[in-house]
């Protein structure tokens, strides 16, 4: 199968203090994994371009795009929330992140790619509509979708969500919107506090407590996620891949190691290769443990990789 990798060094330039778990670093340690594990030679390397403010817009509000854009500092950090803040490369960083996902949207759309990783940053999950939070200002996921829609015209495209943390920025782009099937698990009660209760007929949301380990994770897949996926027969895969699920990672409580990751992957890819052609398009979320970050993604493109 052919994979690729979309990044950019902007995305490098983007960070929010000394000691803040979101950090260049976590793109370095993929990299440093990527480089031991030899699988790079089995990658094609994209260079992520800008996304266009069309593309924003596609899921954000213009009073939230244009608020992210004149609160670029000109040195220094300015919060956006408790633990959120922008330096004066983060408006171009995020843009790479978006511009990586649609990007890789059309790469797989028009096949030159099977599937794709985006390893980017910022993050995008927690970004609602009309807000910033939990380390994301734009939604990579939720634009890229919206984009497949849109502006590809795909009818039915599936979001798979494994990140420790709840998306509720991507639930809220896409809640009762009956072209997207959203498939997650997370850590609960645990922030965002959001998706155990009264969520849309459209979202197949699983909270498990903290603890549980990956045997746990991959029954519940086997008993929600697949079924759904099955019935829906998306035309494209999405995945917010978050990898603070990890047994080693200190910002979640769950028990997943590389194996759970690969098995997951596995999964997702057999579903899209019955009913998508097998199209993904995948974007790196959480991981702070730069260990088990990178492992773990080394697992999930050799998965997506057939390797």
């Amino acid at each position: 199968m052919a994979t690729a990798v979309y990044s950019h060094p902007d995305c490098l330039l983007h960070e929010m203090g000394r000691g803040h778990p979101e950090c260049p670093e976590r793109l370095v340690a993929i990299e440093d994994q990527l480089i031991a594990s030899r699988i790079a030679e089995f990658i094609e390397r994209e260079s992520a371009p800008l996304a266009q403010v069309a593309d924003l817009a596609r899921v954000h509000t213009r009073a939230h795009i244009e608020f992210i854009e004149r609160s670029a500092p000109s040195e220094g950090h300015a919060w956006i929330d408790p633990d959120t803040a922008m330096n004066p490369h983060t408006w171009q960083a995020a843009l790479r992140a978006a511009g990586a996902a649609v990007a890789a949207t059309d790469a797989v759309i028009d096949g030159r790619y099977d599937n794709a990783f985006c390893a980017v940053r910022p993050p995008g999950h927690h970004a609602e509509p009309a807000r910033a939070m939990g380390f994301c200002f734009f939604n990579n996921v939720a634009i890229a979708a919206r984009h497949a829609l849109e502006v590809r015209g795909l009818s039915r495209v599936a979001i798979i969500d494994f990140d420790v943390h709840h998306g509720n920025g991507t639930e809220a782009a896409f809640a009762g919107d009956e072209r997207v099937l959203m498939c997650s698990f997370f850590q609960h009660p645990f922030y965002p506090f959001s998706g155990a209760d009264n969520h849309a007929p459209n979202m197949a949301n699983v909270p498990l407590p903290a603890r549980t380990p990956g045997a746990a994770v991959r029954e519940a897949i086997d008993l929600v996620w697949l079924p759904r996926l099955e019935a829906f027969k998306p035309e494209m895969i999405f995945v917010s891949a978050g990898f603070d699920a990890h047994r080693e990672d200190d910002l979640g409580n769950m028990g997943l190691v590389e194996d759970d990751y690969t098995w997951i992957t596995d999964q997702i890819r057999r579903i899209a290769e019955r009913y998508a052609h097998g199209r993904i398009v995948s974007c790196l979320e959480g991981g702070y443990n730069l260990s088990a970050l990178g492992r773990s993604v080394v697992a999930h493109l050799r998965a997506l990789a057939g390797i």
